[in-house]
């Protein structure tokens, strides 16, 4: 046996979880993402996408999809940089440059490569990047691939995003970057302040709208949109694996920058290009998305319902502001235990433990989509809140 093997035999973590009869993850769905899906042999309300437009399902999608296939293929067998770029992907990047208001877009295979990619070049060796400590993985990755001094304060905590920002050279580029949504907690990066910042320390900022894009804003642009910032944020990124129905991120920003990017981004250019399939789909998502306000009236509606239940029956749900809903159980053993027995009487929720949160911050996540109605989400509330009354997490 090799030396890995030697060093791995021994990591059994996720076996203790499985002997438990409680691992929550992997779990094979055998139908249509959609608010109830068929799981392990039996139907569940789906409180775990993050799909908040509900557009996975959508017909209309499909068919994009489908027509896609037929024109172009499976796959582009190459990169973007190459033989990989079809007339697809170049309408998709014009219509979502234009429609977060930049001068360009560049399209990437996935949202997570977005961020690793672009993090790892546009900031170099003498900048600055100074990150939220609760930025998503993708974002703590992209900056350790820069040669980019990093810097991390606490979150949305702008008194000390300030006290660093004080102690850094006035002529150096610096970066901020921050997410728009923050993707466990629910809770929106305080932009204006971050703004007021940026223009008083000689800043730039980098916003990551996977989570907010469909769900703030006009048409869904999300929250730079949502706080009227547009123009003022200079880096927008986002994904379409969430409300856009299919896989993929973009980044969008001045045509300069963009220029620089797609002649220097890694995971661009060394990354095959993403499907016909996959770029038509969210071509006809963010179509919809802007042809139907209802759904993000929709989305509000049954958000608004859910965030007054949960607190009317006495969940922690911290400080989220969107369709995320964490509840909280601050024990790792309970969450797999809460997730397990949500998921036998027919809820399919998400347990997040440590690296996503500290340990004492364990909670299952909650997220709604458009197609939700209140029957469904008074449901889940009912038997979570028998499953979190038997557990002793609340009364």
């Amino acid at each position: 046996m090799g030396q890995l093997q030697d060093r791995y035999k021994a990591y059994r973590e996720p076996q203790k979880f499985i002997e438990a009869g409680v691992y929550p993850y992997f779990r094979a769905i055998t139908s249509k993402q959609g608010e109830e899906v068929e799981m392990e042999g039996h139907k569940v309300l789906m409180f775990g996408s993050n799909c908040y437009t509900g557009l996975t399902g959508d017909q209309r999608v499909i068919d994009a999809a489908k027509a896609a296939l037929d024109k172009y293929g499976s796959g582009c067998a190459g990169s973007r940089f190459l033989n990989g770029t079809l007339d697809l992907h170049v309408q998709l990047e014009k219509e979502l440059a234009a429609f977060e208001r930049k001068d360009d877009a560049l399209c990437f295979s996935t949202g997570f490569s977005v961020n690793q990619g672009v993090l790892a070049v546009v900031a170099q060796r003498g900048d600055y990047i100074i990150c939220d400590d609760r930025d998503h993985a993708s974002i703590v990755d992209g900056r350790r691939l820069s040669f980019a001094t990093q810097l991390r304060y606490k979150h949305n905590d702008m008194e000390d995003l300030e006290r660093i920002l004080q102690k850094l050279p006035h002529e150096a580029v610096k970066l901020i970057v921050v997410d728009g949504v923050f993707s466990m907690e629910g809770d929106l990066a305080n932009l204006p302040e971050i703004i007021r910042l940026k223009k008083k320390y000689n800043c730039s900022v980098m916003v990551d709208e996977a989570h907010s894009l469909g769900v703030f804003g006009e048409c869904g642009r999300g929250v730079c949109d949502h706080f009227g910032l547009l123009d003022e944020v200079d880096l927008i990124m986002g994904t379409f694996s969430k409300s856009l129905a299919s896989i993929g991120g973009f980044i969008a920003g001045d045509k300069d920058t963009i220029n620089f990017l797609r002649h220097n981004c890694r995971s661009y250019i060394f990354s095959a290009s993403n499907t016909p399939a996959a770029t038509a789909a969210a071509l006809e998502a963010l179509h919809i998305l802007q042809a139907e306000p209802e759904r993000m009236t929709n989305l509000w509606k049954i958000t608004n319902y859910a965030l007054k239940r949960f607190r009317e029956e006495g969940f922690e749900i911290g400080d989220t502001e969107s369709p995320i809903i964490p509840l909280y159980v601050r024990d790792i053993d309970k969450t797999f235990i809460v997730t397990k027995l949500a998921f036998d009487n027919g809820v399919f929720i998400n347990p997040v433990i440590p690296p996503a949160c500290a340990p004492q911050d364990t909670l299952v996540r909650l997220a709604l989509m458009a197609t939700h109605t209140e029957e469904q989400v008074e449901r889940g509330v009912q038997i979570l809140k028998k499953i979190f009354v038997e557990q002793g997490i609340i009364k």
